[in-house]
This record gives structure tokens, C-alpha cells and sequence, in this order.
């Protein structure tokens, strides 16, 4: 397996950040694999896939690149620099841009576990020809619909931080992503390839959420080669029930968004089907806001859906940081069980 070897102080160091640079490479792998984890990915993969595809085969110098970089057990690294936190699109796509030739072709080389195809060799454009693959993603796929991204990164964020506070990292960690785990002793699984241990004590991780669903990497930069990498990066899909209550498409008569959450119809009768959907929503802590994000109600319809519900104390709330949290109480979680639905948070990816 893949483990790094962290210090108390670098793990309460470590932050969660968003990347859209991240959430567009995540993209480009979706449409690579040409795999979606539910229905709304599935749309968005049929609304995009047709164009991915006409330019690849107008440009098979890319569609070589493509191929190369994603390789079955690591990704060419000059793709995927580590996020920095609180950077936009060009900033970070242009260190994708800058890279050197040489060393684009190395990680190439690396991810397809042998030479390059003839049609890659001995190319000094192709930093430049990923950056506008990237660039491409972004603009036609990912930035029309950055907005409504960014709201359910945000709430992935928030719930995974009230996770942390509540139950600690080994908690966070291991629902973070599939072969990830804490195993004590200092020691944070990453995967499960077989490489070396890595002893990174010392330096920053940043945690970064995408919402497509079944990609996820870790990443790394060098801040000098003969020193331990300064900075590494864990990329990771945001928890199921936030991403997929993010699907576009068309909207239930009552104006909230389709829920992958099992409401049972008779929480709903109890409670209207719009409240329940926020109650059995809330077995993850998230803001007012997070829920507008999530559900598609209304910031009016959420906030009366709350009050009904702290009054009948079947949730509760806490402020974190500048925003104030509603959780499910144990009255709360009593009366989802009894009715059959299962808990948000066995859902997570």
C-alpha cells in the first residue's frame, strides 16, 4: 500500500482548499473514462462527450497525450500540480503550462510504465497542448456551471470539518476516499498501490473535494531534490449525497432539487416531503446555505423547514467558525431510523 509518514504537526497544518483546476482535470478524467456514478454525471457526460470526443479526433497529437497521461495506476504528474488553495483557473493552469519538456515527457513515460508512443517523442509542445486540453475542459464543461460546484465543494468542506472536529482525523480520513485510511502510528494510507512510504513530516497537505465521483489522486511538488517535498496534495470526490443533489436537469414541482437520499414515504407524510428531505439531510452538520445549495429549496422555504424543526428538537445547531451549523439531534436520528431511511452519513463515498 501507499503511505506517508506524517508528524502531529503537519496534519493539524493540513487544510482543505478548492482548485478549479482540480475540478476540471477530474472532469477530463470522467470524460476519459467515459464512466458517471449517477444520473446527473451521466447527463452532464451526454450533454459534454460529443464535443471531448470531435476534438480529440480533429487532434491526435492530444488524443496521444491523453491516452499517456492517464496511466492505470498513476497520472503523469506535470497534469496535476498541487493545488495551492485560493488561486483561480488561469492561475493554476498556467504551471501546467510552464513545465519542461523534458520533464512532461518523463512523467509520460512514467504513467504508461514504458516509452512513448512515436507520436509523442522528442515534442516540446505538449505542456502547451495539455494546458489547452485543460483550458478547453474548463471553459465549455466545468466554468458555466462553477457556481453551483463551487456551493457543493463548500458544503463538502463544512461537513467534513464538523466531522473532524467531532470525531478526529482517523474518522475523516478514512471516509475521505476508497484505500484511504489512518493507521496510526503516524502513518496515513493514501492508497492501495504498492510504493515506497513516504516520510513527509514537515510538510503542508492540502485536502481538495471534486464532485465527480470516481476520481480521486494524490500529488506532490519538491521544493528543492535533495529535500523532502514541501507540499502534497490529496484529491478526493465530495460526498455523494452533496454531488449528486448538485445534478442539473429539471426540478420537482416543488421546487426542490432530486434527492439521491432514500426519504421514506411515510417521514414524508409525517413531515411534508421538502422537510423531510432536510431532516435526513442533516445527518452530516451544514449551514443554511449548504442546504439551499444541496436541496435547490429556497432560502426562505430551508429557514421554516428549520425552525419547525428545532422546535420539535429534532435538530439542533452550533456556530463553527463564521457559520452556524444544523446537525440532527438523537430525537432526530430515532425518528429517521424508525422509519427506514438510512443515515447521510453511510452514504459517503
Amino acid at each position: 500500500m501507499g503511505w506517508w509518514q506524517v508528524s502531529a504537526d503537519t496534519l493539524a497544518g493540513s487544510r482543505f482548499v478548492l482548485s478549479p483546476l482540480a475540478e476540471t482535470f477530474a472532469c477530463l478524467k470522467a470524460l476519459h473514462t467515459r464512466g458517471a456514478a449517477h444520473p446527473g454525471e451521466r447527463d452532464w457526460l451526454n450533454a459534454h462527450l460529443p464535443v471531448y470526443e470531435g476534438w480529440l479526433a480533429s487532434d491526435p497529437v492530444t488524443a496521444a497525450l491523453v491516452r499517456a497521461g492517464f496511466g492505470r495506476e498513476w497520472i503523469a504528474d506535470f497534469l496535476t500540480p498541487t493545488p495551492r488553495g485560493d488561486e483561480d483557473f488561469a492561475t493554476e493552469v498556467a504551471r501546467v503550462r510552464g513545465a519542461s519538456p523534458e520533464a512532461a515527457r518523463a512523467h509520460l513515460a512514467v504513467a504508461l510504465r514504458g516509452p512513448l508512443p512515436a507520436i509523442l517523442r522528442d515534442r516540446d509542445d505538449l505542456p502547451e497542448r495539455a494546458a489547452d486540453l485543460l483550458t478547453q475542459v474548463w471553459t465549455e464543461a466545468v466554468r458555466p456551471d462553477w457556481h453551483r460546484r463551487r456551493l457543493v465543494l463548500e458544503a463538502d468542506v463544512v461537513a467534513r470539518t464538523a466531522r473532524l472536529s467531532q470525531e478526529g482525523w482517523a474518522s475523516a480520513l478514512g471516509t475521505m476516499r476508497p484505500g484511504m485510511r489512518w493507521l496510526g502510528e503516524n502513518r496515513l494510507q493514501v492508497n492501495l498501490h504498492e510504493y515506497p512510504p513516504r516520510e513527509i513530516s514537515g510538510a503542508r497537505i492540502v485536502f481538495v473535494p471534486v464532485t465527480p465521483q470516481r476520481h480521486g489522486w494524490v500529488s506532490w511538488e519538491e521544493s528543492h531534490p535533495d529535500s523532502a517535498p514541501g507540499r502534497y496534495g490529496v484529491v478526493y470526490p465530495c460526498s455523494g449525497v452533496l454531488a449528486q443533489t448538485g445534478r442539473q436537469g429539471s426540478a420537482p414541482s416543488d421546487g426542490s432539487a432530486p434527492s439521491p437520499v432514500a426519504v421514506p414515504d411515510s417521514l414524508a407524510r409525517l413531515l411534508g416531503g421538502a422537510r423531510a428531505r432536510v431532516l435526513v439531510l442533516l445527518g452530516s452538520p451544514m449551514s443554511t446555505s449548504q442546504l439551499v445549495a444541496v436541496t435547490g429549496q429556497g432560502l426562505g422555504s430551508v429557514g421554516r423547514h428549520l425552525r419547525l424543526l428545532l422546535d420539535a428538537r429534532l435538530v439542533g445547531r452550533r456556530r463553527s467558525g463564521r457559520s452556524v451549523l444544523y446537525y440532527r439531534t438523537a430525537e432526530g436520528d430515532v425518528l429517521v431510523g424508525a422509519q427506514g431511511a438510512e443515515p447521510v452519513s453511510a452514504q459517503r463515498s
